[in-house]
């Protein structure tokens, strides 16, 4: 069909490159910032992104109508596999150890789907968190793994380069922060495509998606497997930048804080869950130091406030009826 040449056609690119502008720009401040950080400053950001990914992958979920209570399984299997690939198998470069642990997290969900894509509501939460309690049980019981005490990693290189001693926090810092960028941005491209929307109109109408042709099942399967890879994203970082792995990573409170991170940011902006997921990591670090037996009854009581007030996450604040 002809288009007429003095009618301007709206671009659907546009909101995406702002959002990329927008990520773009923050990484590269926060990179620029972590040169004259403290090196408590710039782990504690390292842990926040790489939790991060991990929520990033439960708002996934979220945007379907199921919150899944297990994303514990997916960080542990990311971070087992990165740490058991640097020590038995002598990969060491810290990008690919990244983007194996999303992997392996991805192809150990994957089985998984097509079963827990046809459940909803509380069985959906109770199946995820079963699975990842399993995966706590053989962690624990496993001595070629460390068992209870886990173990630790070296230090990881960089497209083949060793990392000097004083640089090795700063470097994990940055590639911490570019993997999620990128990982924000992706997030952002799917949200707005056609699954993407088939899952926020399942969350409404299941029977009427079907209806118009979609497949909610394969879609809440696809988000199952999508979560998982960025679960193990997060896992994997998480390992190099701790040095140590250990069957914790997959017990049902950390599974908890990934929820709450979920929750507190909301699934109407990407940018929101990170923030969400610094604001756990300086609560959780100030007041276990000054308040070690009551910080999480605050951590709660704050979760409830923002329910109450802001039942969007904190994200509504400054998005309407959109993803950011």
């Amino acid at each position: 069909m002809a288009k007429n040449p003095g009618t301007a056609v709206p671009s659907q690119e546009t909101p995406v490159g702002h959002s990329a502008l927008w990520a773009a720009g923050l990484c590269l401040a926060l990179v620029l910032a972590g040169a004259v950080m403290p090196k408590w400053l710039t782990f504690l950001i390292t842990m926040a992104a790489a939790n991060g990914l991990v929520s990033l992958g439960i708002v996934v979920l979220m945007r379907g109508g199921v919150v899944p209570f297990g994303q514990g399984m997916v960080f542990a299997v990311g971070g087992y596999a990165a740490a058991l690939m640097f020590n038995k198998l002598g990969i060491s470069d810290a990008l690919l150890l990244t983007l194996c642990g999303g992997l392996m997290a991805a192809l150990v969900a994957a089985p998984f789907a097509p079963l827990l894509s046809r459940y909803r509501g509380i069985f959906f939460a109770m199946l995820t968190l079963a699975l990842s309690m399993v995966t706590y049980g053989l962690l624990m019981k496993l001595e070629v793994l460390g068992g209870s005490d886990g173990f630790n990693l070296g230090r990881p290189t960089l497209l083949g380069q060793k990392l000097p001693d004083e640089q090795v926090g700063y470097i994990m810092y940055v590639l911490t922060l570019v993997v999620s960028t990128v990982m924000a941005l992706l997030a952002r491209i799917y949200f707005d495509s056609t699954r993407g929307l088939i899952t926020v109109a399942a969350k409404e109408n299941e029977l009427r998606v079907e209806y118009l042709g979609g497949s909610v099942r394969h879609t809440m399967a696809i988000n199952f497997i999508l979560a998982a890879f960025c679960g193990g994203l997060g896992g994997a970082l998480a390992v190099m930048a701790l040095g140590h792995i250990e069957p914790n990573f997959s017990f049902w409170t950390t599974s908890g804080e990934f929820v709450f991170v979920a929750i507190l940011g909301g699934s109407q902006s990407v940018i929101a869950l990170f923030l969400a997921s610094t604001v756990l990591e300086v609560v959780r670090s100030f007041s276990s130091a000054y308040f070690p037996n009551t910080w999480q009854m605050a951590l709660g009581i704050f979760l409830l406030i923002v329910i109450r007030f802001l039942p969007g996450g904190i994200g509504s604040l400054w998005v309407k009826g959109g993803t950011r």
